[in-house]
């Protein structure tokens, strides 16, 4: 099997740059800057004549993440100031009131991003969602499995248009170990004729392992042949697309496509998270928590389970009310976000006050110490309760994860610890690390400084 690199996404300078907008009318030029600004929460650098963009342009004083053009703009009889702004290197959504068979083609020449005829009373609205879904496309990736020849290298030039990354190969094995080194790749266009196998092969083998859900395919089909069409639905293809191709059907289609893996990524978003804090919630953490403990067993990395719970919560809410209550457990979520590296650490608020803590790479002795700066990071926290700021401490139970056993044993020995914890006073770490140590040097149950790995731990 041909060596295949993993995919490095390349540096995207312009990403979070203004709209550049290329509009003589006033009226849309005040409604498309106020819609960007509070619905992209973009700002806008706004020219509206071929002199002032030319101006613009050369001050290069912004990086502009994708221009809005319209195509008739005084003193550009010609479309000059479309072939202005592609010269230097800003992609195109155009915005025209005059349309034509040879309009369209000087334009798709250009492989701008999009186009939008202005005789439509969703014009604003489409230019909107096109610069959304543009600047949105950055982030999305995309395989294209096809054989070499001007077909693919079509294809893959109206991807990239579309501001996709796109990574080209041409046989099924090598796009199969992409997608299995490269779980990001959301989208994969297949062709049907490959060296190695065909379309429909390449199809329900990928399905096997991915569901729709997470990788949605196109198969680019060679002839308008329906039975060959219903085979690629069958085998696993949400979408195909007949050659030769039109450059509009292309858009249309892969937009469609993204559009829905977006949404199926906000239902998952919102199904895994808490609908006060935002962390992952109590099912997310017990459907992900033990994957992620095998990988740690398997590959010999540490790792440990925490919980944290409030102190007197309930005296908390008894006494300043549910809506303080609200507010605590949201600002000690987002503070915890802040220290805790979400990326590499699975962080959840299980209900009410108490919230877990998957913690990679820790042993017992390191997240120790990394519970008790965050224990003393959260009762830094002040809360305003009319003329009284609140402040909350919480208690919280370490056991470090040394061999396989069930998900609910390693949660409740961490239980465990944090039983000892606010039996022993609160406001405070219990470990079975600490219990070694304290073993070790003899002392009393009362918690005292001490240090580990040159790190000093102050259990209160």
């Amino acid at each position: 099997m041909p060596y295949v690199q993993q995919i490095v996404a390349p540096k995207r300078d312009r990403k979070d740059g203004p709209v550049l907008l290329v509009e003589d009318s006033r009226t849309f030029a005040s409604i498309l800057s106020y819609r960007f600004r509070e619905e992209i929460g973009r700002s806008v650098v706004h020219c509206a004549s071929m002199p002032q963009l030319e101006e613009t342009l050369k001050r290069g004083e912004q990086n502009y993440p994708i221009a809005v053009v319209d195509l008739n703009l005084p003193g550009s009889p010609h479309g000059e100031v479309l072939d202005l702004v592609i010269r230097y290197g800003i992609p195109v959504v155009v915005f025209t009131g005059s349309f034509d068979l040879g309009a369209r083609e000087r334009i798709l020449d250009r492989h701008v991003v999009d186009y939008v005829i202005k005789d439509n009373e969703r014009a604003c609205d489409m230019i909107v969602e096109s610069v959304r879904r543009a600047l949105a496309n950055r982030d999305v990736r995309v395989l294209l499995v096809h054989e070499p020849g001007e077909a693919r290298d079509q294809l893959a030039a109206l991807l990239r248009a579309q501001l996709l990354t796109v990574v080209e190969v041409a046989t099924g094995e090598q796009g199969r170990t992409l997608i299995e080194i490269n779980p990001d790749i959301e989208l994969v266009l297949i062709g049907q004729h490959l060296p190695d196998m065909d379309g429909l092969q390449f199809c329900r083998r990928i399905r096997r392992k991915h569901g729709d859900d997470r990788l949605r395919v196109i198969g680019i089909l060679p002839t308008a042949d329906r039975f060959l069409s219903v085979g690629f639905i069958k085998a696993g293809a949400n979408d195909v697309i007949y050659q030769p191709l039109l450059v509009e059907e292309v858009q249309c289609r892969v937009a469609h496509t993204i559009d829905t893996l977006s949404q199926m990524k906000q239902l998952r978003i919102a199904a895994a998270s808490d609908y006060l804090t935002g962390l992952f919630n109590r099912r997310y953490f017990y459907m992900m928590g033990p994957d992620l403990i095998e990988k740690c067993l398997q590959t010999g990395v540490s790792c440990s389970m925490a919980l944290i719970d409030i102190d007197h919560f309930r005296r908390v809410n008894d006494t300043y009310g549910n809506d303080l209550g609200d507010t605590i457990l949201t600002g000690l979520a987002t503070r915890m976000q802040q220290l805790v590296d979400m990326d590499q650490n699975l962080v959840a608020r299980l209900g009410g006050e108490e919230f877990a803590l998957l913690l990679h790479g820790m042993d017992g002795a390191r997240a120790s110490i990394f519970c008790e700066m965050l224990r003393q990071e959260l009762a830094k926290l002040r809360f305003v309760a009319g003329a009284q700021e609140v402040s909350v401490t919480v208690s919280i139970g370490v056991a470090e994860i040394e061999a396989r056993e069930t998900f609910d044993n390693y949660l409740n020995a961490a239980d465990q610890f944090l039983f000892m914890a606010k039996q022993s006073g609160r406001d405070r770490v219990f470990s079975d690390h600490w219990m070694r140590v304290m073993g070790e040097a003899g002392q009393s149950r009362r918690p005292q400084p001490f240090e580990t790995g040159g790190d000093v731990l102050y259990l209160t």
